[in-house]
């Protein structure tokens, strides 16, 4: 298997005290000497064979490492248009010579770290980010161009149950888009929030029912939020969990100094024997065509519930979706499994969202992260002017729709402070995204 880690994240772990851990592998080399050319840096190839420390894998890991080149962020602007957005985006390809593509969605359960590592990916902050769950409403994308290649990122809300969009009045979007991103994908991003004790030793049901849908499209598995996790060693248990110990299809053993009770040990061969055999001689694999069309049986559905992970992940990659360095990692990952053919849109082209979206989401995001608990999601805004003036700059005025009076004071703060810190800090992050002066005025009402 190919584990694929940034060298500030490989020093944080050879920092951290954490007690041993025993990884089962042969010497680690570059997976460009291998094959040459196919990555810049960064890649390293594991395979059975015997036992190294974990300190030792991470010291030869960090010793292994090829040089890259720095990228810097992108300097293309979001149109302030809705115009100018809708001309780039039907404008035509400027297709290179020897183009090539890479459709990819990111999944993952609520507040993973989808839109983060997918700002980080684009090099601008185009999307909402906030420590509460389902900021991200609806699915949207955002391209990378760089030289021949274009990779189109499917950012998609969290992955939800029917039960929780009803109680919750969430739009249905939330059910229907991550689907939908899966089927038109070349290659499926599935993140998991490590930090999350309570979550982090099994894959979200729901994502399991996307993978098992989807079987024929490759998936790799990123576990986000390596710096929150201080036993750095707990990672390498971490990936056998969730990957059913087989990356790539070779196993993956990972044993603890400490052994495990004969009880866990009987459990995890049953599971190990019962995945072979459904892997040798079960149902033959189902076309995507058939497989969308049923969906999955009583039967898979009862599998899929006593499963902890996934065992058919092509790659492994940790990292902290916030650190521009470690995501750099999976960016050339990304860059690297792209195949020949045509772009899908003008190099120019950041997001399909258009700037009014972009202002929304601005907004939300600040409204999730400075107002407490249902209050952000009890709101509605829309936009009551955008102007465009004569020195370039853009003047925008939102109207707020609160539903309580006791939300209207939270939302205004002690002098107006609340209001006003949301109105500047999504001002800047607007200013970024159209690389332009932008005047944001936030207002509020309360809602007939």
């Amino acid at each position: 298997m190919a584990l694929r880690v940034s060298e500030s994240f490989l020093r944080r772990c050879l920092r951290s005290s954490a007690r041993p851990l025993l990884l089962e592998t042969a010497s680690l080399r570059p997976r460009a000497a291998l094959h040459p050319g196919a990555l810049s840096g960064g890649g390293f190839l594991v395979t059975p064979a015997r036992s190294v420390s974990s300190s030792a894998f991470l010291d030869r890991l960090l010793k292994g490492k090829m040089p890259g080149v720095d990228q810097g962020p992108c300097q293309q602007p979001v149109p302030p248009d809705r115009a100018g957005q809708l001309s780039l985006l039907l404008r035509a390809p400027d297709q290179p010579e020897n183009p090539k593509s890479l459709r990819v969605a990111v999944i993952g359960a609520p507040n993973a770290g989808k839109s983060t590592l997918t700002n980080q990916l684009l090099g601008r902050k185009l999307f909402a980010v906030s420590k509460k769950v389902h900021t991200t409403r609806s699915r949207a994308l955002g391209v990378i161009t760089e030289d021949d290649t274009q990779i189109i990122l499917l950012d998609t809300p969290g992955l939800t149950t029917p039960f929780k969009v009803q109680r919750h009045q969430l739009e249905k979007s939330l059910l229907v888009d991550p689907l939908k991103s899966l089927r038109e994908a070349d290659l499926v991003v599935v993140l998991v929030d490590i930090s999350d004790k309570w979550t982090r030793d099994r894959l979200d049901f729901e994502v399991l029912k996307c993978l098992a849908l989807n079987p024929h499209i490759p998936a790799v598995l990123v576990l986000n939020k390596v710096d929150l996790l201080k036993n750095k060693t707990l990672l390498l248990d971490i990936t056998a969990r969730l990957t059913e110990g087989v990356v790539n299809g070779q196993r993956l053993r990972v044993r603890d100094v400490v052994k495990k009770s004969q009880k866990e040990t009987d459990e995890m061969q049953i599971k190990h024997k019962a995945a072979l055999e459904a892997q040798a001689g079960g149902e033959p694999c189902p076309t995507p065509d058939t497989q969308a069309q049923r969906g999955l049986s009583r039967e898979q559905l009862r599998t899929l519930k006593s499963r902890k992970g996934w065992p058919h992940f092509k790659d492994v990659f940790m990292l902290c979706a916030a650190d521009g360095e470690d995501v750099e990692t999976l960016k050339r990952y990304l860059m690297v499994a792209a195949k020949p053919g045509p772009w899908h849109y003008h190099s120019d082209v950041l997001t399909d969202q258009s700037p009014e979206d972009v202002c929304v989401n601005a907004v939300r995001e600040k409204l999730l992260e400075y107002l407490p608990q249902e209050v952000p999601y009890t709101m509605s805004q829309h936009i009551e002017l955008w102007r465009e003036t004569e020195d370039g700059k853009l003047d925008i005025s939102v109207k707020l729709h609160v539903k309580k009076n006791s939300h209207m004071t939270m939302v205004i703060g002690p002098g107006g402070q609340v209001m006003a810190k949301i109105a500047r800090e999504a001002g800047e992050d607007l200013t970024n995204a159209f690389m332009r002066e932008v005047r944001l005025k936030i207002s509020a009402t309360l809602k007939n």
